[in-house]
Order: C-alpha cells, then sequence, then structure tokens
C-alpha cells in the first residue's frame, strides 16, 4: 500500500554550478575539474526523470541519510513491499514509512531537513541517488522534494536478491556501543562486502542544488574494511576504488569530515550504524593493502547503534562483482 503524503514545496534553486567546493577542490586535485563541470550540467538534474523514478517504485529497500542535531550524519536502511516508495512526479518522492525512535535517520526528520536518498537493486546492480528536503512526515509517511538527482554506474556493487524471511520475527532490542564498538560489531564490519556512508556538505546544509546529504555505496571482498585498535580509538580503513569522479563524498567529507556508516546483516536483517570522524589518505603506503585503490577512506569510531533483525527480508548469497577479480588479477 502507497503512503499519501502531501507535495509541499520548498523551493531549491538550481545554480549552474552543479558541484560545491569540496567536491571541486578534488576534482582539481586530480586534473578533472573542468570536464566534470561540463558533465555535472549534463547529468545532475533538480528531478528524477523518468527510468529512476521506475527503479525507486519497485524496490523493497531503501537508503536513507540525515543529520542529527550537532551535525553527525547517519544511515539507515528503510525497508517494505515494493510500491512503499512512490514519486508522484519527478519532483517528489513519498515514501510509506512511520517515525521510529529506535532509527537514527527517521529520529531527525521534520519539514526542511535535508536527506540523501540511494536507490540500489543489487542484484541488476542498479543504482540512483536523489538528494533532497522532506515536505512532511509523520503518521502517513514521509515526503521528500528533490534537489539534485542523478545515477550511478554499476561497479563494486555485490549482486544479491532479497525474499521475504521464513518466520517473520519482531526487532530484537536496540543496543547502544561506544567508541570501542564490541566483539560482535567489530565481527560484522570484517566480514562485511558492503557498506554504507551519509555525509554532507556542511553541518546545516543549505537549500542549493550543490549543498546537502549523500548517502553512497562501497563495496568490495569480505575483509575489504580494514579494522586497527589505535591509541585515538577503532578506526576502519577502505579503499576508494576509480569512480565517476564526482566525489560527493570525498568532497563532502574536505569540507565536513563526519560520516554516517551503516552494515546491514543480510543473513538476520540487522543494521549496524557507525558514526565516525573523517579522514582521506592519498599516499601510496595507505593505498598499498588493496590493488586498484585510488584512496584510501579512514574512519575513527565515535560510537555506534546495533539494531537486530529489524528488516523483513534476507538475501541470497552475494555475487562478487567482476572488477574486484580483475583488479586482484592485475599485474603489480
Amino acid at each position: 500500500m502507497t503512503a499519501t503524503v502531501p507535495t509541499a514545496s520548498i523551493t531549491a534553486p538550481v545554480p549552474p554550478e552543479a558541484f560545491h567546493p569540496g567536491e571541486q577542490a578534488l576534482q582539481a586535485r586530480v586534473g578533472v575539474r573542468e570536464r566534470m563541470a561540463a558533465v555535472g550540467a549534463m547529468v545532475l538534474r533538480d528531478h528524477m526523470p523518468d527510468q529512476h523514478r521506475e527503479l525507486f517504485e519497485k524496490l523493497p529497500t531503501l537508503l536513507l541519510g540525515a543529520l542529527d542535531e550537532q551535525g553527525q550524519p547517519w544511515a539507515t536502511m528503510l525497508a517494505g513491499p515494493p510500491g512503499f516508495v512512490h514519486t508522484p512526479d519527478g519532483q517528489h518522492m513519498q515514501i510509506a514509512t512511520a517515525p521510529s525512535p529506535a532509527d537514527p535517520v527517521l529520529t531527525q526528520l521534520t519539514p526542511g531537513a535535508a536527506v540523501g536518498v540511494l536507490g540500489l537493486e543489487p542484484h541488476t546492480r542498479r543504482r540512483n541517488r536523489m538528494n533532497g528536503r522532506v515536505t512532511v512526515f509523520g503518521g502517513h509517511g514521509l515526503g521528500v522534494q528533490v534537489v539534485q538527482s542523478f545515477g550511478n554506474c554499476p561497479k563494486y556493487i555485490q549482486a544479491r536478491e532479497p525474499g521475504l524471511r521464513a518466520a517473520l520475527v519482531a526487532p530484537g532490542p536496540v543496543q547502544w556501543l561506544g567508541a570501542e564498538l564490541d566483539a560482535a560489531a567489530l565481527a560484522r564490519v570484517q566480514r562485511a562486502d558492503t557498506l554504507f556512508i551519509a555525509s554532507a556538505s556542511a553541518p546545516q546544509p543549505g537549500a542549493g542544488h550543490s549543498e546537502g546529504v549523500d548517502v553512497s555505496h562501497r563495496g568490495g571482498e569480505p575483509g575489504f574494511v580494514h579494522v586497527a585498535h589505535t591509541a585515538g580509538g577503532v578506526v576502519l580503513s577502505l579503499p576508494d576504488y576509480p569512480g565517476n569522479q564526482f566525489f560527493n563524498t570525498l568532497g563532502n567529507l574536505t569540507l565536513h569530515p563526519l560520516a554516517g556508516l551503516l552494515v546491514v546483516d543480510y543473513d538476520e536483517g540487522g543494521l549496524l550504524h557507525i558514526a565516525a570522524q573523517a579522514e582521506v589518505l592519498w599516499d601510496d603506503v595507505a593505498r598499498a593493502p588493496w590493488p586498484g585503490a585510488q584512496r584510501v577512506l579512514r574512519l575513527t569510531v565515535l560510537r555506534a547503534l546495533w539494531r537486530p533483525q529489524v528488516l523483513p527480508w534476507r538475501w541470497t548469497p552475494p555475487v562478487s562483482a567482476p572488477q574486484f577479480k580483475v583488479m586482484r588479477e592485475a599485474p603489480l
């Protein structure tokens, strides 16, 4: 059943420049600034094209990112029967979800709040992004107005397909974890082949076309996230592989170095939310453990939240993205 949500408008002018200063700085650093300025004008839109709307509306899950009152990004995954996401037109999205005091994203959403949206269909490796503003949120669902919409390529996505759990069970008790995490959380991170990252261009993003909250995908072979116990705390490191050179996530982290990570338990339907301080490393030594990586994202854990059995789906075993085999076998 699709939620009926009013589509009140929040004006969001679209300036000529599609990328904010953080994204521009990284594009300039790798020598693609002029080319990306031209590309951005063509592929970053203020509306969802019909192809994106079709994908969003058939998905059983949706990734969402938002900021808390301290400017910390958080990421979450929402779930429902296909059709729980509805796009009445190219500038509005309606999501059949209700407020939840246990979800670190849904607790932050009020009219005008910036949100990042990612629609990902793992088994076809299709994904589309949308950044927007909340128009309304309550018992009738969540409404979002588009600020910026664009597609992503299928690279690095581990293919898996969801199916309903054999027996639905109530979510388990929420567990807040400190910066040190615990053994179970560390094990989930270390065996993960997929990670989602929420980031923002500023603690309180403006309504401009290039400003706001993003939520993005990172994929790798199991164990691609390295864990280190340092004097400064638990540090997670993961590779940044060649991509579209938009630098949405890394550009955000250049300006506002906080990230919200999400690890999905694809077997049991749990969600591990992690708040972290972020740093981007460019040197050869940092990149060495990951063939093909161009940079490394270093994340110092601040706190975390474990929510067991909150998703109604369980997924098939993953089929590895072909890029990883190529990088493994590439000559040194």
